[in-house]
């Protein structure tokens, strides 16, 4: 009985930190995205929450949850390369300002 009980303990508190974790709005600090034959992208997404500190400038186009990219391309309110133009137009709109900025060519994102 006491092992059962601790196990549920533990199972309530670990989804009550992950709850936590993802209403504070920080989600994964790194990410490997689906990028189709060219590789996939490990996306710093941490990075990108302290660059930016403005979750809207990228999920304006998918809502802030695990999997959302996939989701979207899944259910059809995304299209495949949606999310990858917003990050080139972003990427490159930062570099034309002379900021620091990602990388901007697909072997720098697409890894195999």
């Amino acid at each position: 009985m006491f092992k059962k009980t601790v196990i549920a303990g533990i199972s309530v508190l670990s989804i009550a930190f992950a709850g936590v974790a993802f209403a504070a709005g920080n989600g994964a600090e790194t990410m490997t995205l689906k990028g189709g034959s060219p590789g996939d992208v490990s996306f710093p997404h941490k990075k990108h929450q302290d660059t930016l500190k403005d979750c809207n400038a990228c999920h304006k186009l998918f809502p802030q949850e695990a999997g959302a990219i996939a989701k979207g391309i899944a259910a059809g309110t995304l299209k495949k390369k949606d999310a990858m133009k917003q990050c080139q137009e972003c990427h490159k709109a930062t570099k034309a300002k002379g900021a620091p900025t990602g990388p901007t060519g697909c072997k720098d994102c697409h890894k195999k």
